[in-house]
């Protein structure tokens, strides 16, 4: 006894072909051409057909060729060599898929067939026959031989005259395949007809109806049944298997057809799908690369008018052009995890996008994209700031260069002066003291040139536009003062050397010069500082402002008691003079300070004094507003920011925890979803008054650590969160339905899962996935684990969620198997000849849907294979692209 699968009893062989034992040549002649025709009915479904059965298959090619039509799969692949060693080869490949299909063979080996022994080569193909056409028949529990002579005697029973007891004598009158062909095809032989006594007619007109209607090949000779007193069982029973495959599927047409209408109308919509992901996806990605050069464009501006225009330019992107595409990337997310689990609910291969479109490259630009909106943002604010720095520094520099200038005027002049050669003896000490007053006065405008010169270097380092203007304006001031410096040291050597000659010096015009000098120099500081300009960003900081000038204003009356004293000295100097008739022409001989320019300098700086004021008052009210733009911000912030943080952690709690129906979980979160964006307002709100705070180039906020960009990229992750969420639900709802998966099992599945998330993240990494199958059972080596990680992370993100976790428990519990279903319909619809044709399509399904198949058929269709046919490799690929079918 041999066995089939370990389980199935084989039937058994009581002539089996002995090495030693000779065919009879009756027999041998009738297998030869039985077998042959059987061979070649299959073979040409390939294009091709054998002539000599011992000749043709020496080579193993045309042997593995039939194997594999017969079979469906594909055989290893055969060598194309002339010698014997590869011709052994084919034969060995072709012998072990058989072996590997349970049939054992014996006295068989492949040096025979190359050796084109007629005996071994016949028992091989009856024994690929047994296998593939015989050993299958089932009729009331009974299989292969006895079940296919079961199935005549069944179908011949009500022909009084067929008597079906074997596979020889029973059949030599032909009555019994004509009663066959009657009983399912009673239009193509009348068999009241026929006579007992007539086996030639009944012999042929039943092989010919068979050949001609049936697509049965003439696998018989009348003449050699008739003639032979015992016909060869193995040739009757081949060519009666084909009567068998030839009607025994024709009530199972419609289920098939039925089946297949099924699998096209999920195809059509999942290919729709498909088409909709790789159209958002490439409409996304073109967005974000048209958006990502213009958020990277740092070229500066000139100007503080154009930089805010950029700022503005900017606010309106993030208010109109990104939240429509932060909706869309959401969708497409959604989209995407819909198709994988209908997909998977189909047991199609998960979908793989186009290169460049997965959803892990989208994410990735979409970084890039934030990466660069976030740098630019930056940019635009320091750039402001530069520029607002600029402009004070360049006022600042043009009110210094301005006095300085002032000051210089006429100082070349009076230093080239050589008056001295003519004065009188008290002239020339007068020029001298005057000269020693100028050193000084020339000294104390030491630190103001240093500091325009300071102002002109930061202006470079900044790089302000009209850096070359300043440049050469500061380089005008230094040349003229290294050219005072020059003079002064040439006119002080000259006063120098006439000094001698020189004895009556006024102490007192001396006195009001040494005075009158730094008080000018106060005077002027005084009216520079109350003329500077100032920024300031903070209350603390005008505040301080403010304290200085109160200290400044309480050392007028000391000031002005010094100006008294001066004037005092300038009163008693005129009273000398005119008591002593001193000819000084009116004029000062150590200075050219003036009472006159002193009070016109006092008065200008009691004026000042109130503007300061008025400029103070106005500056602390602005940051007064500031202040309350700053507290009205975080007061808001302080409260959205922790509220989304709460409805996050709350979402995260329903998806995880085990509360009620999948239907109940997902109201609570389109209750959730709905309260969130009844929200939005707030949101609204936020960014109204973080727009004033903009506009008033407020950049810090010490009463709260929220920034808008914190808030929309929370805001931003709450409503993504809150969607896939509802999604993940629903496509539990769609597993569960499908699977027919009950509360309770999801229950257990959630329990385990949540078991095994060590991390409270609503995911489990590999490692907790692989201790959870090893804590139910599965025996896990590294291959059968990848396997299954390919399965539930077809991204290959090293993440299990818990949607695919129960489509992968679902799918392990799973009953039946769409793509066996598909198989076994395709084999029903397409009966012995293994194929399909168009026209058959057309007759058992719709219209649009037999059309729709057709074309999905046509690129598998070879020039070579019989017209508008489709074998089930073929077929599967048409239907499922690249699957496992």
């Amino acid at each position: 006894m041999d066995h089939y699968d370990g389980d199935h009893v084989y039937m058994q062989q009581e002539d089996d072909w002995d090495r030693d034992l000779l065919l009879d040549p009756a027999w041998e002649k009738q297998q030869r051409k039985t077998f042959t025709a059987w061979c070649n009915s299959h073979l040409r479904k390939a294009g091709t057909q054998i002539e000599n059965i011992e000749e043709d298959f020496r080579d193993g090619l045309k042997l593995m060729l039939l194997l594999e039509v017969i079979s469906g799969e594909r055989l290893a692949k055969p060598e194309r060599g002339k010698m014997r060693v590869h011709k052994i080869s084919n034969v060995n490949k072709a012998l072990d898929f058989i072996a590997s299909k349970g049939v054992k063979l014996v006295s068989i080996g492949a040096e025979e067939i190359v050796d084109g022994n007629a005996k071994m080569t016949l028992g091989m193909i009856w024994t690929i026959i047994l296998r593939f056409a015989i050993q299958d028949i089932s009729v009331e529990e009974t299989s292969a031989k006895e079940g296919l002579l079961l199935w005549c005697q069944r179908k011949t029973a009500p022909y009084k005259n067929v008597n079906i007891q074997n596979f020889h004598i029973s059949w030599k009158d032909g009555l019994g395949f004509c009663a066959l062909i009657h009983r399912h095809r009673p239009e193509l032989i009348d068999y009241g007809k026929l006579r007992k006594d007539d086996p030639m007619t009944n012999l042929n007109t039943a092989f010919d109806v068979a050949e001609k209607y049936l697509d049965i090949p003439k696998m018989l000779d009348a003449e050699d049944i008739i003639s032979t007193l015992r016909p060869d069982e193995k040739a009757v029973m081949t060519y009666v298997s084909c009567y068998y495959h030839a009607f025994s599927g024709k009530q199972k047409a419609e289920t098939a057809a039925n089946r297949i209408c099924k699998v096209l109308a999920v195809n059509q919509e999942n290919e729709q799908l498909m088409e909709d992901y790789e159209k958002l996806a490439s409409n996304l990605l073109e967005w974000i690369r048209r958006t990502i050069p213009w958020l990277e464009n740092r070229m500066p501006e000139n100007t503080m008018q154009a930089m805010q225009q950029k700022l503005e330019d900017f606010r309106g992107y993030r208010r109109l052009h990104k939240p429509p595409k932060v909706q869309e990337k959401c969708q497409l997310e959604i989209n995407f995890n819909t198709l994988q689990t209908k997909l998977r609910l189909s047991n199609r291969p998960a979908f793989m996008p186009s290169e460049g479109k997965m959803v892990s490259d989208i994410n990735n630009a979409w970084g890039n994209l934030e990466g660069a909106e976030k740098g630019y943002e930056e940019w635009l604010l320091n750039e402001i700031r530069r520029l607002e720095r600029l402009d004070h520094l360049a006022e600042k520099f043009r009110q210094k260069a301005a006095i300085h200038e002032a000051w210089t005027e006429g100082k070349e002049d009076m230093l080239q002066k050589r008056d001295y050669e003519t004065a009188s003896l008290s002239e020339i000490k007068a020029l001298l003291k005057k000269h020693e007053a100028f050193e000084s006065d020339l000294a104390a405008h030491q630190d103001r040139v240093e500091q325009i010169a300071a102002i002109a270097q930061e202006l470079n380092e900044l790089d302000y536009y009209d850096s070359p203007s300043v440049n050469a304006r500061c380089q005008q001031i230094c040349d003229q003062w290294d050219m005072l410096g020059g003079l002064t040291q040439q006119r002080s050597e000259a006063l120098q050397r006439t000094e001698k000659l020189l004895e009556t010096i006024d102490q007192l015009y001396l006195e009001f010069a040494k005075r009158a000098a730094p008080f000018n120099n106060w005077m002027e500081g005084a009216m520079e500082d109350l003329q500077d300009t100032f920024i300031v960003h903070t209350i603390e900081e005008i505040q301080g402002l403010s304290t200085a000038h109160e200290q400044f204003k309480a050392t007028l009356p000391e000031a002005d008691k010094e100006r008294l004293a001066i004037l005092g000295i300038h009163n008693e100097i005129a009273k000398i003079v005119q008591t002593y008739h001193v000819n000084m022409a009116g004029t000062n001989p150590y200075t050219t300070i003036n009472p006159q320019e002193i009070n016109a300098k006092w008065d200008k700086v009691r004026q000042l004094v109130p503007q300061r004021d008025q400029a103070l008052i106005e500056e602390h009210a602005r940051q007064q507003n500031n202040e309350r733009l700053r507290r009205q911000f975080a007061n808001q912030a302080n409260v959205i920011g922790p509220w989304i943080q709460n409805k996050m952690e709350e979402i995260g709690r329903i998806s995880i925890e085990m509360h009620g129906t999948l239907e109940d979980q997902l109201t609570h979160l389109r209750q959730y979803e709905k309260s969130i964006v009844n929200y939005k307002p707030k949101i609204d709100q936020l960014e109204g008054d973080h727009q004033l705070i903009q506009e008033a180039l407020i950049f810090d906020n010490k009463h709260t650590n929220y920034t808008m960009e914190h808030i929309r990229v929370g805001w931003e992750q709450l409503l993504t969160t809150i969607a896939r969420t509802i999604n993940e639900i629903e496509n539990q709802i769609l597993t569960r339905d499908a699977k027919g998966i009950s509360q309770e099992q999801l229950n257990e599945f959630r329990a385990s899962f949540n078991h095994f998330d060590r991390k409270r993240t609503g995911i489990m990494d590999a490692e907790d996935f692989k201790t959870c199958l090893i804590s139910m059972g599965y025996n896990l080596g590294e291959n059968e684990f990848s396997r299954i990680m390919s399965i539930v992370d077809p991204n290959r993100m090293g993440i299990v969620t818990f949607q695919a976790f129960i489509d992968f428990m679902s799918r392990e519990t799973a009953d039946t198997d769409t793509a066996d279903q598909v198989m076994a319909s395709f084999k029903v619809l397409a009966g012995e000849k293994n194929y399909i044709l168009a026209d058959e399509l057309r007759r058992e399904l719709p219209p649009d849907q037999a059309e729709y198949c057709i074309a999905r058929m046509a690129p598998y269709t070879g020039p070579d294979a019989v017209h508008g046919a489709l074998d089930y490799m073929s077929f599967s690929t048409a239907l499922y692209g690249e699957s496992d079918l």
